[in-house]
Order: structure tokens, then sequence, then C-alpha cells
């Protein structure tokens, strides 16, 4: 078993109650993770149970995301790029959300009004 050092968690929610999870770790270069790093990058909607968006690169699937429910490989280069990535996509997806709200509240007032 790789020993990982542990160089960053942080979670919390947004304003519309989204949760967001960065957990980075150092480890031993090897086969398994040649640059070195150990990652799990989380965005969870607001009342889901299910990650909207996932970056990981467990052994044996090496670097990749799960976009709701598509996985794909992910190019990793650096961690900050990674962070920055995960960051950049889990806004879109708050955005369409926070979209996907007002539209059911319109056609709410629209049914009762």
């Amino acid at each position: 078993m790789t020993q990982a050092k542990l160089v960053r968690r942080r979670k919390w929610t947004d304003e519309l109650g989204n949760l967001y999870e960065i957990v980075l770790w150092r480890v031993k270069q090897s086969a398994r993770y040649p640059e070195g790093v150990r990652y799990r990058l989380v965005f969870i909607r607001s009342g889901e149970r299910t990650p909207a968006l996932l970056y990981d690169n467990h052994h044996p699937k090496g670097h990749h995301r799960h976009v709701r429910m598509l996985k794909e490989p992910y190019n990793f280069v650096t961690a900050q790029k990674l962070v920055a990535d995960f960051l950049s996509q889990a806004s879109t997806l708050a955005k369409e959300i926070n979209e996907d709200c007002k539209l059911f509240h319109k056609a709410a007032q629209r049914r009762d009004g």
C-alpha cells in the first residue's frame, strides 16, 4: 500500500446547498501514481446523493472524471490545473441547477397563477 500524505482537504456548501469536496494526497511516484498524486474532487447537487461531477485517479482506472453518469478520461497536468478544471466545471453545473430552479418556479407560478 502506498503511504499517502494529505496535502489538501476542503469541504463546503454553496448558497444553494450544493456540496463540494476537494481531497489531494501526495504519494510516492509509482506505476500506479506516476505523478505522485492521488485525488478525489466531488460536486453533489443540493438534495441529491449521487455526484454530478467526480474527478479521481484510483487504480486501475487512472485519471478520469464522471460527469453526471458518463465516465471520461481526464488529462492530468498539475494539481493546480486539476482543481481549476474541477471548480470551473462544477460552477457551470451549479449555474445550470440555478437556471433549472428559476424555470421550475416560473412554471409553477403560471400554473398556480
